[in-house]
């Protein structure tokens, strides 16, 4: 029942807020990593270079959903800004309903930019089924196909060192998010610029993505105060001896 509600409350919220930034613009912090992700989306259509973005191999089947649709949130912005490039996006999944997903989200974004007919299906890629597997082909990608910035964006536990470590020997710009903590602390320590914990949800909003995405950042702090007060109530209850 209480998840009920809570799914409820949030729904209203979202739906209240997404109206409302239609006629305000929202105003967020400046996160590092995505100011240089701008940087390097300019840099890559000039120098003629590819973008790999990495979705990681989590499943869509499960609770861990939420980082690999946050991964092809940014994929479908990143195509539409690459797609008149000379060497387009690539794409790489360790599951293959998210391959699947990752080629529409490709083809999405060619749409998008009016360019559909310069779309090639194989930029969306699986390069394996298991964790490390699909780390190993997808550091293939990053060393044979002129790659100027690996975007690793969803589920990726300690086999990421693989993919950092490749990016730092062959010179590659590394930008990383995970949503296990595991993965986190190895993109940490190997890269520069890593998104921490929530942030990972707020890629879209801080991309341009749609007024939706913003809301979704102001119905999280929103839920936020609203967790940290009920804690704090339960606290001062139970200290007074009410419960």
């Amino acid at each position: 029942m209480i998840e009920l509600i809570i799914l409820v409350v949030s729904a209203f919220l979202f739906l209240v807020i997404t109206i409302w930034k239609r006629k305000s613009p929202a105003k967020i912090r400046e996160i590092a990593a995505l100011t240089n992700l701008h940087r390097v989306l300019g840099l890559s259509v000039e120098d003629g270079t590819r973008m790999h973005v990495s979705l990681g191999s989590g499943s869509l089947l499960n609770a861990r959903g939420g980082s690999a649709l946050a991964g092809l949130a940014m994929l479908r912005h990143i195509t539409e800004q690459t797609s008149v490039s000379d060497k387009p996006s690539v794409a790489s999944a360790g599951d293959s309903a998210l391959g699947l997903l990752a080629q529409d989200t490709l083809q999405a974004g060619y749409q998008a930019a009016g360019v559909e007919e310069l779309y090639i299906p194989t930029t969306g890629r699986v390069t394996g089924l298991s964790p490390f597997g699909y780390a190993a082909g997808a550091m293939n990608i990053s060393k044979n196909e002129n790659v100027s910035a690996n975007i690793m964006v969803g589920r990726f536990g300690p086999e990421v060192a693989l993919l950092t470590d490749t990016s730092d020997r062959d010179h590659v710009i590394a930008i990383g998010a995970s949503d296990d903590l595991a993965g986190q602390s190895v993109l940490f320590a190997n890269t520069p610029d890593i998104l921490i914990g929530e942030e990972l949800f707020a890629m879209g909003a801080y991309l341009g993505a749609g007024v939706s995405h913003a809301a979704s950042l102001t119905v999280q702090d929103i839920l936020r105060w609203l967790v940290i007060l009920a804690l704090l109530g339960g606290a001062f209850a139970k200290f007074a001896g009410i419960i």
